[in-house]
């Protein structure tokens, strides 16, 4: 599997974007921003950015194209072709098989509409056979308070996603609900996660509210 997740640091942005932001709509300078993309793909190849909207719409890439398509999921059987996902606390999901690889924007909303499960089933149509799946750095369950109503609406489809913060106030896990959605459809998940919120090398929206945005990026 050819994949990495990028942090924030070895980039060219500056101010509440330094460093290696990738994000071009958060306000950071274009070609500051260009320009990180330049460094990235310099050991992963031309890499298939998406505009992410917190849907369900899965693209299938056959090359890397201007401007990024409006979708949360990108597949690609082509080799060669790198497929980023964006974030700063939802979860960079990555999906690997021999025959296609895929790279997933899984919020909360994307996990309520499933995302995660319609891209596997693309990856199937497409010929795939075992999946492996890679969860990169997200917000903790410990650190993703939210108010009440938004936490029934979750839990009552995603039990697994109930959580406290250190406080004892309602929170979401949403990596754990994640993992248990895909589990019968993956071989292997791999778990690379790490707090967005705790860890100061990573963007997170939720801590910084102006920021920049990492990736989660996958060839096959």
């Amino acid at each position: 599997m050819n994949y990495r997740f990028t942090n924030r640091t070895g980039g060219l942005s500056t101010g509440a974007f330094a460093s290696l932001n990738l994000g071009t709509h958060v306000g950071d300078d274009l070609d500051d921003v260009m320009r990180n993309r330049s460094l990235v793909a310099e050991s992963t190849g031309d890499i298939q950015f998406m505009n992410q909207i917190h849907g369900n719409r899965v693209a299938i890439i056959e090359q890397v194209t201007q401007p990024d398509p409006t979708s949360d999921a990108l597949v690609t059987g082509i080799r060669g072709i790198s497929l980023a996902v964006q974030v700063a606390d939802c979860i960079p999901l990555l999906l690997s098989s021999v025959e296609a690889v895929a790279a997933v924007h899984v919020g909360r909303k994307g996990l309520m509409n499933e995302v995660a499960l319609k891209t596997i089933d693309v990856m199937h149509e497409m010929g795939a056979g075992e999946i492996t799946a890679i969860i990169g750095p997200a917000i903790c369950g410990t650190c993703y308070e939210v108010s009440e109503d938004i936490y029934q609406e979750v839990i009552a489809m995603h039990p697994f996603a109930q959580s406290k913060t250190a406080k004892g106030s309602l929170a979401l896990d949403l990596p754990r609900a994640l993992v248990e959605q895909i589990s019968g459809c993956v071989l292997t998940v791999l778990n690379e996660s790490q707090c967005t919120v705790e860890n100061q090398d990573l963007y997170s929206y939720r801590r910084d509210g102006v920021t920049g945005r990492q990736a989660g990026i996958i060839t096959l």
